[in-house]
């Protein structure tokens, strides 16, 4: 039985536990990193994929050779391969939207995966549980709901050095059959973060810092620019202690930030697909939204702080999380996720369907039609030709991000060019 559902805990790790967690976690990076070119490599000179079977070989002799790699759980390295090969059946699915596998760099989160027969589970009490990792022992873990039947387990360090652990578990849950509610439109947006076209009142994300976080915030940002640029000048590029110490307490505040946001999601996604039939939201296409001006602090550009400010606040919003977290969530409460096309939903007059941007002016949150004299919210405007979009559509696009028919791949994006063997 395969994983369907995922659980995640904050873990609480000892010391010598979390140095070896992190060891390991280095050691995963690299072997996905060699594993990666050995596959471009061969695929490149000689046109052979290879898979995670082909380098299991490899694997075994390298963890004779290499007392670095012997180190870490043989299941663990197993399954690193195992997810590159998902990674690539991920890029080669014309349905899917991932992207070639690339390389992990030192900076990214660290991760060690576990098989689920590696690990087992014991509840202490109401609010502790720990679980069993191989060559580690048992780890505590802050137990706030039941996991179910564990399939794998993966331990997740981010750069403030908060530890999670996460469980891919068989749930077995079959879609609601419909709940038979009416239906609604929502408007994702920046100012408002939510309008939904059967409420009076927009739902507003509260927010993720208050304000003595956001000034302690922008401090650090300022001295961890003085220490760099002393650490360029001065020490050869090499960070400080004080420098790392600077770093970490950046990521613990955007840790606790990102924590604020998605408690908000969670709930916002949960409520809509609890409470209505079906929801329709624009199919909008994030990195296009969020495509930055170019620009250097020696050369800057052309409005780049203005569009900088613009696309925090998009992304400080979510959207595409939203959007995913509404796709497993609506069959889950007999509900359907229907997607409209973005283009015009502010400036439609929902009362006589005349279109005119002046009805629209500016980027105030007031609408006015021009024709009927129609005035309302421009976010509940957005939301009621949404609303009314997704009747029509009947759910044609339901819980699909991607047309029925998929726009064919780039030319050469399964292939690099072939490397030079003689240079």
């Amino acid at each position: 039985m395969k994983a369907d559902a995922g659980r995640r805990y904050r873990l609480y790790p000892g010391r010598e536990q979390a140095e070896t967690l992190i060891r390991w976690g280095h050691t995963c990076r690299a072997l996905w990193n060699v594993a990666l070119e050995q596959r471009r490599f061969a695929y490149q000179q000689r046109g052979v994929r290879l898979r995670a079977y082909d380098q299991g070989a490899y694997l075994t002799q390298a963890r004779a050779d290499l007392p670095w790699l012997a180190d870490l759980p043989a299941q663990s390295a197993q399954q690193v391969l195992g997810h590159l090969d998902r990674a690539y059946d991920n890029w080669w699915n014309p349905e899917h939207p991932a992207q070639a596998p690339e390389l992990k760099k030192r900076s990214a989160r660290l991760s060690v995966p576990f098989p689920g027969q590696a690990v087992s589970l014991q509840r202490l009490n109401r609010k502790w549980g720990h679980v069993r990792l191989p060559k580690i022992g048992w780890v505590r873990f802050r137990w706030s709901r039941a996991p179910g039947e564990v399939r794998n387990a993966t331990v997740t360090v981010d750069g403030s050095g908060t530890w999670q652990i996460s469980f891919g578990v068989h749930a077995g849950a079959e879609p609601a059959p419909p709940n038979k509610l009416p239906g609604c439109g929502v408007d994702f947006g920046v100012a408002c973060s939510a309008y939904v076209s059967d409420e009076d009142c927009p739902r507003l994300m509260p927010p993720t810092l208050t304000a003595g976080e956001k000034a302690r915030k922008l401090g650090l940002e300022r001295r961890k620019a003085r220490q760099i640029a002393y650490a360029k000048k001065r020490n050869g590029g090499k960070y400080s202690r004080r420098l790392r110490r600077t770093i970490t307490e950046l990521a613990e505040l955007s840790g606790r930030q990102a924590r604020r946001r998605q408690d908000f999601t969670h709930k916002l996604t949960t409520g809509l697909a609890k409470n209505h039939g079906w929801i329709g939201i624009e199919d909008l296409k994030v990195t296009n939204m969020t495509a930055s001006a170019k620009g250097t602090a020696e050369k800057p550009g052309t409005n780049v702080r203005q569009k900088a400010g613009l696309n925090r606040g998009i992304l400080d919003n979510a959207p595409y999380e939203r959007v995913r977290q509404l796709t497993y969530k609506a069959p889950r409460f007999g509900s359907e996720l229907r997607l409209v096309p973005p283009a015009f939903t502010s400036q439609d007059c929902p009362a006589c369907g005349a279109r005119d941007k002046d009805s629209r002016p500016g980027c105030g949150r007031a609408f006015a039609c021009t024709a009927c004299g129609h005035a309302d919210h421009a976010d509940r405007n957005a939301a009621v030709n949404i609303e009314n979009r997704a009747r029509r559509a009947g759910g044609l696009n339901s819980t699909r991000r991607h047309p029925a028919v998929p726009s064919p791949r780039p030319a050469g994006r399964r292939m690099r060019e072939p490397l030079d063997v003689a240079s």
